[in-house]
């Protein structure tokens, strides 16, 4: 008789928090190492209006909105696995017609399809990590992974004009397909099913339905998405307009890739940050708190483009405070959002992630279409919806704000 083979080694916790990272990655990828190409890719496929290139973003984000809504509900019903692997192969071929296309319209098109593709990562690493933590411990996991996470969209910037001094550009949608590859390898080999056989649910629009009430009659669910949706609208508007900014406002487009950098490696350190204290002083506290801080340095920011003395000193400083804000609300907001979601974790994620990011970037289209040359409309934006973000989560909290839940 032969021996049975050995157990495949269990998956640990740094090497699980990577791997959700990874699975995060691929949407900032998917986004940042674009920015510098945008020029290149509306000159190469005879893009007239500068504005008009933020479709390439745009598109993305809309596709991989509208694809939460899919996976969550497939992933309840047949597991997280399948429907990850399936989606991030798709998301390779998307990304090889996208390199392959002549045409503008066709380029889009690959672009909404590889974001519904992209998506499956998004719900079912909020999933998986659902499966296994809840509350203050899956905000730390989350933290955590937002500091690998990060590392991405400080270095893509900086990897996307580097493809452009050796290759076209269409050799970034090439970088990316060689990704989704290595990370179906990955998780092929070494991530277990994490939805347990008893809870799986049956595919149905009336359990689909149930999500979507489910989450918008919850309290807290709906304020704190509605939160998340505010503040990614901001930062979508922010990824539509900085290339531009920099390239109309300051004359520096060289200048792009490093000051983005700067700016996101902010969020990174406050992610960090973030899962080392939220533990003690719980989500609410920290996120609330940095919301407060994102909005009054948001409407100072406003306050210096309207008086014209607004310099990439001034920029960079104050957006990387905003941004770190970003690290330090995020993850609390879809954790405290998640927190009475258990028994539709797939499903709500799902309705979250479609709300969330849907919103978002209708938002920040809306942002991103307003530049004038200026960085007036986009902190307008940004303090508008500051104050917004901060009345929708104490209406969610009944205006008990900044402190744990019993």
């Amino acid at each position: 008789m032969h021996a049975p083979a050995p157990a495949r080694p269990e998956l640990g916790f740094r090497e699980f928090v990577t791997l959700i990272a990874a699975l995060m990655a691929m949407t900032a990828l998917s986004i940042d190492t674009m920015l510098p190409a945008l020029p290149a890719i509306g000159h190469s496929l005879h893009v007239a209006q500068a504005n008009d290139r933020q479709w390439v973003i745009t598109a993305f984000m809309l596709g991989f909105g509208a694809g939460q809504i899919v996976h969550g509900p497939l992933s309840d019903r047949f597991g997280r696995r399948p429907v990850l692997l399936t989606g991030l192969i798709f998301g390779v071929i998307c990304n090889i017609v996208a390199a392959a296309t002549t045409t503008f319209p066709l380029l889009l098109a690959a672009r909404v399809a590889a974001g519904v593709a992209t998506a499956s990562g998004r719900v079912l690493a909020v999933s998986i990590v659902r499966d296994r933590f809840i509350g203050d411990a899956m905000a730390r996991v989350m933290s955590l992974a937002a500091i690998v996470f990060m590392v991405v969209p400080i270095a893509a910037p900086n990897l996307g004009q580097l493809i452009l001094l050796i290759a076209p550009w269409r050799w970034i949608f090439y970088i990316l397909a060689i990704a989704g590859l290595l990370l179906f390898g990955w998780i092929a080999l070494r991530l277990p099913e994490t939805l347990r056989p008893q809870h799986r649910l049956p595919l149905s629009i009336a359990r689909l339905g149930e999500g979507f009430r489910y989450v918008l009659t919850d309290r807290l669910a709906l304020g704190y998405t509605a939160g998340s949706t505010l503040l990614q609208g901001c930062l979508f508007g922010f990824l539509l307009s900085v290339q531009q900014i920099f390239e109309t406002e300051f004359r520096a487009p060289n200048l792009f890739a490093p000051a983005f950098s700067v700016i996101a490696g902010t969020m990174a350190v406050a992610a960090f940050a973030n899962s080392q204290i939220v533990t003690r002083y719980g989500a609410r506290a920290v996120s609330h708190r940095a919301v407060i801080v994102f909005t009054s340095i948001a409407a100072l920011h406003l306050a210096i483009a309207l008086t014209g003395h607004e310099t990439i000193v001034s920029f960079v400083l104050l957006q990387a405070l905003m941004i770190s804000c970003f690290g330090l609300a995020g993850a609390n907001f879809s954790a405290i959002a998640m927190e009475h979601m258990g028994r539709l974790a797939g499903t709500a994620s799902s309705v979250q992630g479609f709300v969330q990011t849907v919103g978002g970037t209708l938002i920040g289209a809306a942002i991103g279409a307003a530049f004038n040359g200026t960085t007036v409309p986009l902190y307008l934006g940004f303090t508008s919806c500051g104050v917004l973000t901060f009345a929708a989560v104490a209406i969610a909290e009944r205006g008990r704000l900044f402190g744990r839940r019993a």
